[in-house]
């Protein structure tokens, strides 16, 4: 059941994206801004009862605003350019590479 819930809220959220788009553009583009998987993530994570796991869980969250921020600029940039749906690949390339350079490239420093 723990399941169930999580999607719906996932599922919430993308029919509420979809229907406020609709009625304009604003609206969902800050949508997304919404923290839905990350409270689903914090609602698991709090349940274990692990204070310290909680927190880390936050720093990792907070550690993917640059990942966020390079995948819109980057569709920001292309779509002027290419299609939309290369403009939003090339914004994951770009999420992908800065994840990774946050989280695996410190470790080897």
């Amino acid at each position: 059941m723990d399941i169930v819930w999580k999607g719906v809220a996932g599922g919430l959220m993308t029919a509420a994206i979809v229907w406020f788009s609709k009625r304009g553009n604003t609206l969902p583009g800050i949508l997304p801004l919404f923290p839905t998987f990350a409270l689903i993530a914090l609602l698991v994570v709090g349940a274990k009862g692990d204070t310290s796991g909680f927190r880390e869980a936050c720093l990792a969250g907070a550690k993917t605003i640059p990942a966020y921020l390079a995948f819109l600029a980057v569709c920001y940039a292309a779509i002027g350019v290419i299609d939309y749906r290369l403009a939003v690949l090339g914004g994951l390339a770009a999420w992908f590479a800065v994840a990774i350079g946050l989280f695996v490239m410190p470790r080897w420093i």
